[in-house]
């Protein structure tokens, strides 16, 4: 996927250049134009309802999320179905319903859209494409003078290549929630009476973090788990990046089922989390506020960015390292 977005996609749409804040080749989660900030994303879910969620709490959690994590107010969205013929109509409604508490949720609703109907056998029931547009939040202003007062911060935006030695990460909570949940179901492994997903969306623990001050990047570490996270991370920040096992929460139905099934917990997708690089004096602060919320109480600070280190290294329950590598492939396709 890295390679097919590098060396086909990115070498064709570049915005580099075009009074865009942040371009396409930024690769973060949206990207902002005249102080816009924008996302687009499609949902393959399957199956399209799972323990915890479905295909349209997905769709509206994950735009949301998107956009929030690089600090600015979720406004609106856009919603466009490609329906199969042949989905039950009490299924759609169902859809919908999910899509309209989500919506009132996060306080974002959706004023546009599109849909539809392909021949049957054209595609698994349904796929959702939804795009968001946002504007940068008042806190991320405070935010950010918060982190000048404590290092350089030449960016306007909390991007990925903008975490430094020193600087704090914070995990909102358990890892694994979401990919085994609907591993499990999909496959009938018998997991999913203890194990649902986190879906959900976090605009409103991402506002609370802002407004303690001190951050300098954040991300919903979904496609590629945790591991791929901090990887891009440390490559476009260029910085080692030490994290402690012992820091990190896997809920025991979800450790046992990677260890039945030979998966690391570290590179399973989330929906319902984030992380947050925060500069190491307001990290404490930042924490108590995250574990506030609803979304954070199980949050943590779980390592730290190094320049003793390359690439992401883990402390493991027994006191020894190993590297984490960016996932080489996707163990559960279809999760998002």
């Amino acid at each position: 996927m890295g390679e097919l977005i590098r060396d086909q996609i990115l070498k064709r749409l570049g915005s580099k250049g075009k009074k865009v804040e942040v371009p396409l080749e930024a690769l973060e989660d949206s990207s902002v134009i005249e102080g816009k900030v924008l996302t687009t994303d499609s949902y393959v879910v399957k199956p399209i309802f799972f323990p915890g969620g479905d295909i349209g709490r997905l769709a509206v959690s994950g735009t949301v999320n998107d956009l929030a994590v690089m600090g600015c107010r979720p406004l609106a969205l856009s919603l466009a179905f490609i329906i199969e013929e042949g989905l039950a109509i009490t299924e759609l409604g169902s859809i919908l319903d999910s899509i309209a508490k989500t919506s009132r949720q996060a306080g974002v609703p959706v004023i546009t859209g599109d849909t539809k109907v392909v021949e049957k056998g054209a595609l698994d029931k349904l796929v959702i494409n939804t795009s968001g547009i946002g504007v940068r939040w008042p806190p991320l202003e405070k935010n950010l003078k918060t982190v000048k007062r404590y290092r350089p911060f030449k960016g306007k935006w909390p991007m990925d290549s903008c975490l430094k030695p020193g600087d704090k990460i914070i995990l909102s909570g358990s890892i694994g929630d979401h990919g085994i949940a609907i591993l499990s179901f999909r496959e009938g492994y018998g997991f999913e009476s203890t194990i649902k997903s986190d879906v959900q969306p976090l605009n409103g623990m991402i506002r609370k973090a802002l407004e303690i001050g001190g951050i300098v990047a954040m991300k919903d570490p979904t496609r590629g788990g945790l591991a791929n996270a901090l990887n891009e991370w440390s490559e476009k920040s260029d910085v080692g990046i030490s994290v402690e096992e012992s820091a990190i929460t896997v809920h025991e139905g979800v450790r046992s089922a990677c260890e039945m099934l030979g998966f690391d917990p570290m590179i399973i997708g989330n929906e319902g989390k984030a992380i947050f690089g925060v500069v190491r004096e307001r990290a404490e602060a930042a924490l108590k506020a995250i574990r506030k919320t609803k979304e954070g109480r199980e949050a943590a600070i779980i390592g730290e960015a190094t320049k003793d280190v390359k690439g992401v290294v883990m402390r493991t329950l027994v006191g020894g390292k190993r590297i984490i590598d960016k996932p080489s492939g996707d163990p559960i396709p279809r999760i998002c």
